[in-house]
């Protein structure tokens, strides 16, 4: 079935799907979501692959709008591919767990499927027109979905306009530079508008990227332009957050990749510095809230904060690699972004599964009042830890592989000749890994917290297992996780074929050398550098393996031939068998003739444990809360001491309230700002006519100054 084909069905069945919603009691509406989102989420699946291995694109032109004079295409080329992919691979079990939600909203249903509907529309979009105005649709039927499902999950009223508001002015500001890119070009065509972006000007540069990075840096939740997404994440309902994180999360790095890697490369490395760094600083500060943040919905949040920071990061270290003439480079650092990007959406979607069964079966996300869940909803456990291993960036789940990737990149600034450009990227990659060490930290927190030690609920407080129409996605999804950390020598060539037209240089070439001699590339391998890694074992699978090989290798020159190298395939089988050897020697051998015993466990010496003397999640994160103290500045709003006769204290009441980083530097000034001027103008209002004809006779006066200058020059 040809590409366009399989455009064509995910289209008509979004179509059916809300035909059907519309027709269908409110009883049958999961059934349809379930049913019709999963065929319309494979052939989205289907067709990115198809387009990303077979490297085929097609455009196809729709119709022309007179007034404007031009014609909307529909296009999809390898770039569009990838995120078309990861998109089919998140509404796939995203549709299964909608669907066992008890959705009986005919309008929530008919919005899912417009949404994603949209969100496919933005990456075929082949025009300026076309793109905004399915990024408008998509913008208001996200919020729709809040306000949807707001009044069954919550009364954040606010947020759904929050989310609104801030998508709109950060559509506005990609529009101007869409305009700026098609005034240049004289077309509205994305064709075109890449053929003449070699002849701006430097100053029309900046002005395109400041306005596409932060326009498009809004959907992304990149600081400062990020306070709405946690707000939004707690309003979503729970069968609409997973798509809102892990699918239209995307949609503004999609936006920002498009315009400056594709329509307008990069040709200074200014601009990609400015993205390293603010990559990095949305990365350390999403991470710092989500470590000391009890709620676990707005801590996912803060964490895709800082995965979208680290996604940005690698973006920029890709656009510097390309200005300065690095191209292998370039395209190591777009593939681990890209890598990164794929693995964020597919544990973070799985998280926000665990995260909604938690809250269905509990009536809470406060970490400090779970704990001990994994006795009573195993199955959930077992996903929920893959998740977070995943995103904690542990081996051999996939987060490690795009993680490891971004932070050897960043490595690489060794080959700059730019010393500041050394130091930025220096710094930046420290701040990266400090964001890895506290994004285990944060996790584990998580887990142990909500399903390990004592239960903190209430006894008559019923917990059961998760029902099928969550368990079934989140099988799904850790499978994905494993695979995609466990089979990097293959993500890397398939991502390659989406960099490697933006780019003209290869990423496979530059990290999966041929080890396997099946392959035609393996004999310009040099035969001393095989023979070294044959000895170590770079061939083993290879008879009934295809592709370059397990090993993921980047080289240098005679004097450093491995820059760096590992390879998550191997370690996985190594780890099972290490695992296999401890069971056989510990189960069978050392304890085959000893007996069960069971004791009462000791518990420092308290005979009766209770919960309240158990460690919470916010003991754990304290040291953090701490060390970061200038960070987060906390408020003390009340801080009273209770006292017997002036002397004896018997108790301390101090509650602190934690006003967000962004908000102290960015918007608290410009409030305080803003109100100044209000207040100096509310002073000019005195009452008195003499005193407005005053002002009207000096504005007069400044407009006839003005006019004289002009007429002079």
């Amino acid at each position: 079935m040809d590409i366009p084909t399989l455009i064509s069905i995910f289209f008509a069945l979004c179509g059916a799907g809300i035909l059907l919603s519309l027709a269908a009691p409110a009883s049958r509406q999961g059934n349809v979501l379930a049913w019709l989102g999963c065929l319309a989420s494979i052939a989205l699946v289907l067709g990115g692959a198809s387009a990303l291995l077979a490297g085929k694109n097609f455009s196809q032109p729709l119709w022309t709008l007179p007034g404007l004079a031009v014609t909307l295409t529909v296009k999809l080329d390898s770039l569009a591919a990838v995120f078309i992919f990861i998109t089919g691979l998140v509404l796939f079990p995203a549709s299964i767990f909608a669907a066992g939600s008890n959705i009986s909203s005919r309008a929530f249903t008919v919005f899912m499927f417009g949404l994603y509907a949209s969100i496919a529309l933005i990456f075929l979009a082949g025009d300026v027109v076309l793109f905004l105005l399915a990024w408008e649709v998509m913008s208001i039927l996200c919020w729709l979905l809040i306000v949807c499902g707001r009044e069954r999950e919550n009364g954040h009223a606010g947020s759904g306009y929050l989310l609104l508001a801030m998508g709109e002015a950060g559509t506005l500001a990609a529009a101007l530079a869409f305009l700026l890119l098609a005034v240049a070009a004289g077309s509205l065509d994305f064709n075109a508008i890449k053929s003449a972006a070699s002849g701006l000007g430097a100053g029309v540069r900046w002005m395109v990227f400041l306005l596409s990075f932060f326009g498009f840096g809004v959907k992304a939740g990149l600081v400062p332009v990020n306070f709405w997404l946690p707000r939004a994440y707690v309003a979503a309902p729970r069968a609409f957050v997973p798509v809102l994180a892990g699918a239209t999360l995307n949609l503004g790095l999609y936006g920002i990749l498009r315009v400056n890697a594709d329509l307008m490369p990069a040709t200074h490395a200014q601009p990609g510095l400015v993205a390293l760094v603010v990559g990095t600083l949305s990365a350390l500060v999403g991470i710092l809230y989500a470590t000391t943040d009890n709620d676990l919905k707005i801590m996912l949040a803060h964490s895709s904060i800082e995965n979208v920071g680290i996604v940005v990061a690698g973006f920029g270290a890709g656009m510097v690699f390309v200005a300065t003439n690095h191209p292998a480079l370039a395209a190591i650092a777009f593939v681990a972004a890209l890598y990164h990007l794929i693995n964020h959406s597919l544990y973070k979607t799985l998280l926000f599964f665990g995260v909604g069964e938690i809250e269905t079966q509990t009536g809470t996300r406060d970490m400090d009042r779970l704990g001990g869940l994994g006795k009573w909803m195993p199955l959930t456990a077992l996903g929920f830890l893959v998740g977070t291993l995943s995103i904690a960036a542990l081996p051999p789940f996939n987060g490690f592989v795009s993680e490891w990737l971004t932070l050897q990149t960043m490595l690489r600034s060794a080959e700059l000749t730019s010393n500041g450009a050394k130091l930025v990227f220096a710094l930046c990659g420290a701040g990266l890994a400090l964001t890895a060490a506290l994004a285990v930290t944060c996790f584990v927190k998580v887990y142990a917290m909500s399903f390990l030690g004592m239960r903190r609920l209430e006894e008559e407080q019923k917990v059961n297992e998760a029902k099928s129409g969550a368990l079934v996605p989140m099988a799904i999804l850790a499978a994905l996780c494993l695979a995609f950390g466990v089979l990097p020598t293959y993500v890397i060539p398939a991502l390659d074929m989406a960099i490697n037209p933006l780019i003209g240089a290869s990423a496979s070439d530059a990290l999966v050398p041929p080890f396997f001699a099946a392959n035609p590339a393996h004999d310009t391998l040099p035969p001393a550098f095989v023979d070294d890694f044959h000895d170590l074992g770079a061939q083993v699978g290879q008879s009934v393996l295809p592709g370059r090989g397990l090993v993921v290798l980047h080289r240098g020159g005679e004097a450093n031939p491995v820059v760096f190298a590992m390879s998550t395939s191997y370690s996985f089988v190594a780890l099972i068998v290490l695992l296999l050897l401890t069971y056989i020697v510990i189960r069978l051998w050392l304890t085959r003739d000893r007996k069960l015993a069971r004791r009462l466990r000791w518990d420092g010496g308290v005979r009766n444990l209770l919960p309240e003397m158990t460690y919470t999640a916010t003991g754990f994160s304290n040291p953090v809360r701490v060390i970061f103290d200038a960070v987060f500045r906390p408020t003390t709003v009340e801080d009273t001491r209770e006292t017997v006769a002036e002397h004896f204290r018997t108790a301390i009441r101090r509650e602190k309230e934690r006003v967000h980083l962004v908000d102290n530097l960015v918007f608290h000034p410009v409030r305080t700002a803003v109100m100044w001027c209000a207040r100096l103008l509310a002073g000019m209002h005195r009452g008195q006519f003499n005193a407005y004809a005053a002002y009207t006779l000096l504005m007069l006066l400044v407009v006839l100054v003005v006019f004289l200058l002009f007429q002079t020059s």
